[in-house]
């Protein structure tokens, strides 16, 4: 019998996490790696990815570094070919590619409103679709969706991104419904306001970040690496029995008004 620790080991587990070369993405990976998986990381800027790669490295972890576009149906499959032809069963995802457009919704572009649909939503479809078609014949394996807290709920000016949150959200759901029968365990985690580059403006406008600590219960902003164990958690057999659901790692954000 396991003892309660061996559960949460991911040692000679593979792992793909989407949009990796920084931010939540980078952490997530990092924190897969730290439990004994090797990693695939992913982005398109090759640079950028290169150079996360050989972060990850100096860590001690096994790392690859993989672009593609996450929004080419073609590039994901040619990707994910490969991926399982070259390095082996991919047996965690990590749909975390994203992101964000901040303008008033009466001024919104539907150019935009499709790129971040595209880029939050059918991304997940698609990569999801792809990495389960594999999974199911093993009968095993674990997608871990990115949410946020605006799966749940809006605030002004990004209305677009809370739709494309709430609706990965119930695509989870829903992958958990088809798949589960097949052995997959697919489940969300929703973050909450997370200290990452891409919310550096952010974390600059201090009314903003003002706001962001009163309304958090916690009363700060997280690290990206607060994260990971949530990942962990989801990607290993101690959450054998849990599918179809949204881990809310907020600092209790959620939980009050």
């Amino acid at each position: 019998m396991l003892d309660s620790l061996s559960l949460f080991s991911l040692a000679g587990k593979r792992a793909l996490v989407t949009g990796s070369s920084r931010g939540i993405g980078y952490a997530i990976a990092a924190a897969l790696a730290s439990a004994g998986a090797s990693v695939i990381i992913n982005g398109r800027d090759q640079e950028a990815l290169g150079a996360a790669a050989a972060k990850l490295a100096d860590t001690g972890a096994t790392v690859r570094a993989l672009a593609f576009d996450v929004t080419s149906a073609d590039s994901i499959g040619e990707a994910v070919d490969w991926a399982e032809t070259e390095l082996g069963p991919i047996d965690i995802l990590v749909n975390n590619a994203g992101m964000q457009h901040r303008v008033p919704l009466e001024d919104f572009p539907l150019d935009r409103f499709e790129q971040v649909m595209s880029t939050n939503v059918t991304s997940v479809f698609m990569v999801g679709q792809a990495v389960a078609r594999r999974m199911i014949p093993r009968c095993t394996g674990k997608i871990i969706n990115i949410c946020s807290v605006m799966s749940n709920v809006a605030r002004p000016s990004i209305a677009p991104y809370a739709a494309s949150k709430a609706a990965v959200a119930n695509l989870t759901r829903g992958m958990a419904t088809d798949w589960a029968k097949h052995g997959l365990n697919i489940n969300g985690i929703a973050p909450g306001y997370i200290r990452t580059e891409l919310n550096e403006a952010l974390l600059q406008n201090a009314e903003f970040n003002s706001w962001v600590e009163r309304r958090t219960p916690m009363g700060r902003w997280a690290e990206p690496a607060e994260l990971g164990g949530a990942a962990i958690f989801l990607a290993s057999e101690a959450a054998s029995f849990v599918n179809g659901h949204i881990l809310y790692v907020d600092g209790a954000f959620t939980a009050t008004v």
